[in-house]
């Protein structure tokens, strides 16, 4: 795939493109509020914007701007999540949000599990969603959007129908654009890959109206790099 170099055409970009088919999130702060609310995280490949669970499992490249799981992390305790993720500590809490980033699943493609994890709007370790992009799509676990409730992992995607999820989003060792819409009025998501106008995963879920991002894999190992979100500042 052809990447993402400038940052800033790629936030207009999204500032244009109307969130979930409704409003574009710049035009969705509520009348007499102007643009305060408004925000734009692009975190830079260092541990000072991320926070990962296991700082020896995890390298920063700035110079390419990608943030790198070297390996799989271990089975937490506590409710069935992933295993191993970083989270953005810097910029504001966000609700409703467009996330951006291109994302490598680096484990080998005869594992027929790997994968990557998009996170948003994460409140603790065991309160957050994820949207699980995989090579696989026959199992209740993979290729499908979650949402951690201080409970094993809830699979809350549209796609799933008992014993299938959506074709699987990532079954090569290629970079991939992904873009995740949330509107945290409606609880709708969307998950896009390498540009296509229709959705490969959606949901409807209001149990989080705002928190933070990140990117991991629930057992597997892979990167993320030029991440830039733009959204809402969640309300206090």
């Amino acid at each position: 795939m052809k990447r993402r170099t400038l940052l800033a055409p790629v936030l207009a970009a999204v500032l244009a493109v109307p969130l979930l088919g409704t409003a574009p999130v710049a035009s969705a702060v509520p009348p007499g509020h102007g643009r305060p609310r408004l925000a734009v995280v692009v975190p830079s490949a260092t541990p000072r914007h991320w926070d990962p669970l296991t700082d020896e499992k995890w390298t920063f490249d700035r110079r390419h701007r990608e943030v790198v799981l070297t390996e799989a992390g271990t089975p937490p305790e506590g409710p069935r999540r992933p295993f191993e993720y970083a989270v953005v500590r810097t910029g504001p809490e966000l609700g409703s949000l467009t996330y951006r980033a291109e994302v490598r699943i680096d484990e080998d493609v005869s594992v027929d599990n790997r994968d990557v994890v998009l996170i948003w709007n994460y409140r603790s370790p065991t309160r957050f969603y994820y949207a699980h992009l995989s090579q696989d799509n026959t199992i209740y676990p993979h290729n499908g959007i979650f949402v951690v409730d201080d409970a094993d992992r809830r699979r809350i995607d549209d796609q799933w129908t008992g014993s299938v999820g959506a074709p699987p989003a990532i079954d090569d060792a290629d970079w991939h654009d992904v873009r995740l819409d949330y509107d945290a009025r409606s609880g709708r998501v969307a998950v896009r890959l390498d540009g296509a106008r229709e959705p490969l995963m959606t949901a409807t879920d209001t149990t989080f109206a705002g928190g933070r991002v990140g990117f991991g894999s629930f057992d597997n190992y892979g990167r993320v790099r030029d991440v830039a979100v733009v959204g809402l500042r969640a309300r206090p």
